[in-house]
């Protein structure tokens, strides 16, 4: 009796992490800093197409949405790729335009530069 108590014991040890870590939500550190913990996040619906990466070199540019890789001039759906930027794409359809956005919560400001950091004034 006290042979099988001890071994269900340490039976019962041995799975509370496993119990522990199941509990843990686990944020990615590589998701922009909209995606991470952005109050009631969980009640918004994803935009049904999504800028996920662009890559830009001298030969190409290339972007991820919704986990297809397109050119300039590919169809997404029933859009076509018509603009690639470091931090849009444009998709047009017919007349229509729709500009995709890297990060879409984030706004992109010039540096506001003082004489105060100049020079090592206090």
């Amino acid at each position: 009796m006290r042979k099988s108590l001890s071994r269900w014991l340490a039976a019962a040890i041995a799975a509370m992490p496993f119990a522990i870590a199941q509990g843990q939500v686990l944020t990615d550190p590589t998701r922009p800093p909209t995606a991470v913990g952005k109050a009631g996040a969980a009640d918004e619906t994803p935009p049904a197409t999504q800028v996920q990466s662009i890559l830009i070199s001298s030969r190409r540019r290339l972007a991820v949405i919704n986990g297809t890789t397109v050119a300039l001039g590919d169809m997404v759906g029933a859009a076509r790729v018509v603009k690639i930027t470091e931090t849009e794409v444009t998709l047009k359809t017919g007349e229509e335009t729709e500009v995709l956005k890297m990060y879409p919560g984030v706004e992109k400001q010039p540096v506001k530069r003082g004489s105060a950091g100049r020079g090592g004034s206090k």
